[in-house]
């Protein structure tokens, strides 16, 4: 068993969420333990970003992104299932809002111009 301790973000879904959804999480949660993460055929993914390892479980409606530190699991995000931040973290592209804006702006953009170019 890990301790767990959630970032600014997490804390906030968390805190949103029914009480009887935040005891069941918490249940889920507190019941991971080394054997569970390591396991192959585990429902909890796993991958690397910038030299960590991220464990991504999906509990509920919810996507956790965690990361194993010492003898405690960090919880970075909780992101709604199907999101578009669930997919751009998963996909590591960029997820500020700047960033997708300004794909966003390029992207009608190009599309102009091949409009202009016809």
């Amino acid at each position: 068993m890990f301790q767990v301790t959630f970032s600014n973000q997490s804390l906030g879904v968390l805190n949103s969420l029914p009480q009887a959804s935040q005891l069941s999480m918490m249940e889920e949660l507190s019941a991971l333990s080394e054997e569970i993460l390591g396991e192959r055929a585990s429902s909890i993914g796993k991958f690397h970003r910038k030299g960590k390892v991220f464990y991504r479980l999906r509990l509920h409606d919810l996507r956790l992104y965690l990361e194993k530190v010492d003898l405690a699991l960090h919880c970075h995000y909780m992101l709604p299932k199907n999101s578009l931040n669930d997919f751009l973290f998963r996909c590591k592209l960029p997820s500020s809002e700047e960033a997708i804006i300004e794909d966003y702006n390029s992207f009608w953009e190009y599309l102009e111009s091949l409009s202009r170019g016809k």
